[in-house]
């Protein structure tokens, strides 16, 4: 199993960034795919943004509604995150979560670091 975040950087307040997460070793279109994400200070890590397994379903953080766009391609095992109008207090790494609703088994990927900075 493995999931591979992509598409992290730096970024200036109000910029955009996409971020990918590349899904492998598992039926991808039977598992919820979630963000959350870390901040550097150490807090812990808090849920961003979930889609269903049928992409019917999108849950976000309350922060980011409304910013952020959470979707998924299941031809292409691939989920995504879209951030618009990307604030300082969103700089994180960034993880992909895949979740089996039935079993409760878990995946996580290794992360991928967004800044945003003037």
């Amino acid at each position: 199993v493995q999931l591979v975040e992509s598409g992290g950087g730096s970024v200036q307040p109000g910029g955009s960034l996409r971020l990918s997460c590349a899904a492998s070793g598992f039926t991808f279109n039977r598992y919820i795919m979630s963000w959350y994400r870390q901040a550097p200070s150490g807090m812990e890590r808090e849920f961003v943004a979930a889609m269903n397994s049928d992409g019917g379903i999108r849950k976000y953080l309350e922060s980011v509604q409304g910013r952020f766009t959470i979707s998924r391609d299941n031809a292409l095992n691939t989920v995504y995150l879209q951030m618009n109008n990307l604030k300082p207090e969103d700089t994180a790494v960034y993880y992909c979560k895949a979740k089996f609703a039935y079993t409760g088994m878990e995946y996580w990927g290794n992360g991928t670091l967004v800044t945003v900075s003037s």
